[in-house]
């Protein structure tokens, strides 16, 4: 076992429209997503069993989280032995819908695909990834991407549109399965995904952040009002260019012009109480930083 390191970015939904609850239990889902040069750091250190740290308290079982579970299913798939420390230095808040913790586990797949020589980007990994949820196949290329199905099947590769992006996150999280419950008591009908992804393709910043879409925002407000509040902020400032809700929330974001207007949005969010972080969109996924070259 050799030591390898990652960063695990963040991403926002440019695009999330929900659609009808299928019999497995998930619900159709369009979205767009984008990672962001803000996240995670992810450490796979050699061991002799399977343990996972994080810098902060999540509030679950070691076994529930998803790098622990990531590191179980790739061992399980490969035959090989889980025997790591996984360090986990988090910086993505929780209950954001920022997808930290699958961004944890595909870094988590893609360092152990690294120590025993397998493609992070072939079938079987992928098929750990889209079993650990909807977010965590997309990082494992990261970028931007149209996805379909529960969110975890690629329709399209798209072009990387450089960006300034400000998160705004309210104190309290939103739970994802809450939100898409409350969705199906009062659905809301998407837009598609046509405008933003042609936005992008065109490389045209304004005509993203006009079309920017969330149809998952009165529900999760619903739960957590001071999403609306947050959002209403995000998009008064000055150079915000255009602000959704992130995944369920309840983070929500702005384009903004610049990195002054975007660093600027994010010092005025944290004097109104809020988490906050001035980023740019990102034009891959998990990366390795660093990886012990050295002898078994």
């Amino acid at each position: 076992m050799r030591a390898v390191t990652m960063f695990a970015p963040a991403k926002v939904n440019l695009y999330l429209g929900v659609g009808a609850r299928r019999s497995d239990g998930y619900h159709d889902v369009e979205t767009v997503l984008q990672a962001l040069d803000f996240g995670d750091v992810v450490r796979i250190l050699p061991a002799d069993e399977l343990v996972v740290t994080a810098s902060v308290d999540l509030g679950i079982a070691e076994q529930d989280n998803l790098a622990y579970r990531a590191a179980r299913a790739f061992a399980d798939e490969f035959s090989v032995p889980p025997r790591a420390v996984i360090e986990i230095e988090k910086r993505v808040p929780a209950g954001a819908g920022l997808a930290g913790g699958s961004s944890d586990a595909a870094a988590v797949i893609m360092g152990f695909a690294r120590v025993y020589g397998e493609d992070p980007c072939g079938e079987r990994c992928i098929a750990i990834a889209q079993s650990l949820g909807a977010d965590c196949v997309f990082f494992l290329t990261g970028g931007a991407a149209h996805m379909m199905g529960r969110g975890d099947a690629f329709e399209a590769t798209l072009p990387h549109l450089p960006a300034h992006v400000v998160v705004v996150k309210p104190d309290d999280p939103v739970p994802t399965a809450a939100a898409y419950a409350q969705f199906d008591l009062a659905p809301t009908a998407a837009p598609g995904a046509d405008r933003v992804v042609e936005a992008l393709k065109a490389g045209d910043i304004r005509r993203l952040a006009g079309s920017l879409s969330n149809n998952l925002t009165a529900s999760s407000a619903n739960l957590v009002p001071e999403v609306i509040d947050a959002l209403a902020w995000v998009s008064g400032q000055s150079g915000v260019l255009g602000a959704t809700m992130a995944g369920s929330g309840s983070a929500t974001f702005g384009l903004c012009e610049d990195a002054e207007s975007a660093a600027l949005a994010a010092q005025g969010a944290r004097a109104q109480g809020w988490w906050s972080v001035a980023t740019t969109t990102r034009p891959i996924g998990v990366e390795i930083t660093d990886y012990d070259e050295g002898d078994e």
